[in-house]
């Protein structure tokens, strides 16, 4: 059974929202088989958000609108919010090679293409929009399964930024060298590899843990009190118990996989505030720097049409996917658990969600159609 929350005094447009979607809630967890799912819908800077959820969150334990769950890598716009943040402080430049800011033994020949060492050209503006070059740490390597794959088989592995980084060297093989910047075609290819750096950058050059940098520079200013990054931080006393991952209906227990992630934990209703603050300018001393999140756009080679800018997925809705209506545009981060965070800027509508599962990369976007749907 779907349980739905809202804020504030619910108009017939909104009851009529919330019951949409309460509908599409119930009917994402039968059709798709998982265990849970849940959904969120703001328009524009409106504080009344509709939320709903249905399934259970753990075995026995039913899923809330207001239960926290595991992001992935909607974590990314949070990295890309702080860079900018950072930028805009002084404490880096976008320009800046890697090696400046971090030791030689996590950048000695870390991209070695055809016998030529391209480390020096990386800059903290190619980690942040995928065109470094550099290997995906999760993807399949010269021998084995990938990281990947163990982890969607249930395996719960632990990694620091040192085993990535040996994992790059040795196990994987550079894509492309680190692209002109100025140049008006740029290859682009996601990497996980580049925004663990840009953690380790940040820290770096701000002085300050990853964690306290999330609380001070985004979640006390947003009001994000059930935010959180495991193992290194805590939410608030009443924030509850995370959402497991299932695969289909199989829970799975993965703590050293969330913890070694750097990934956050939050809710619908912190990750809709965080969406709002974010695309007003709030978060920036200058509100038009949220521009340089989506100044350019680059196609994403190993995951078309998606185009991707400053830790910032564009994915365009046609005609073919949302037949009848005028193209759109999504613009936001998704996570290989199936979770989004998305905004329609032609619409101005702002959409959240989860279903958790370790197989879940492809359902949020069919899904996100629907809420398009659903809200208009």
């Amino acid at each position: 059974m779907a349980r739905r929350e809202g804020s504030g005094a619910s108009s017939g447009t909104a009851t009529q929202l919330s019951e949409r979607l309460h509908s599409l809630v119930e009917r994402t967890v039968r059709r798709r088989r998982i265990a849970h799912a849940v959904l969120g819908v703001a328009h524009g800077d409106d504080p009344d958000v509709s939320i709903v959820a249905a399934g259970e969150a753990s075995p026995g334990t039913p899923m809330r609108p207001d239960t926290p769950f595991f992001v992935a890598s909607i974590t990314k716009r949070f990295i890309a919010t702080l860079v900018l943040q950072a930028q805009e402080r002084g404490e880096l430049a976008l320009d800046d090679p890697l090696v400046t800011h971090l030791p030689g033994a996590l950048t000695d020949r870390l991209h070695v293409l055809r016998g030529v060492d391209h480390t020096p050209a990386i800059t903290v503006h190619h980690l942040l929009t995928h065109t470094s070059g550099l290997p995906d740490y999760f993807d399949k390597p010269k021998r084995g399964p990938s990281l990947f794959q163990q982890v969607r088989a249930g395996q719960d592995l632990s990694w620091d930024l040192a085993d990535v980084v040996r994992m790059v060297r040795e196990d994987h093989q550079p894509h492309f060298p680190p692209q002109d910047l100025s140049a008006r075609r740029q290859r682009a290819r996601y990497s996980d590899t580049g925004f663990q750096l840009l953690i380790a950058i940040l820290e770096a050059a701000t002085g300050q843990a990853f964690a306290d940098l999330l609380h001070d520079r985004i979640f006390d200013p947003v009001g994000m009190g059930h935010t959180w990054l495991p193992g290194r931080s805590k939410a608030l006393p009443d924030a509850g118990e995370p959402a497991m991952i299932y695969r289909g209906r199989q829970p799975l227990e993965l703590p050293q996989v969330i913890e070694s992630s750097n990934d956050l934990v939050s809710t619908a209703g912190d990750l809709l505030r965080f969406q709002q603050a974010l695309t007003r300018g709030d978060l920036f001393e200058h509100p038009a720097t949220v521009q340089r999140l989506t100044e350019r756009a680059n196609l994403l080679r190993n995951m078309p049409p998606n185009r991707y800018g400053a830790g910032t997925w564009v994915f365009p809705v046609n005609r073919l996917i949302a037949p009848g209506r005028r193209p759109l545009t999504l613009v936001g981060h998704a996570g290989a658990t199936g979770t989004w965070l998305y905004t329609c800027p032609e619409l101005g509508i702002h959409l959240v969600g989860s279903v958790d599962q370790a197989k879940g990369e492809r359902m949020p976007f069919s899904i996100m159609v629907q809420m398009l749907r659903a809200a208009t």
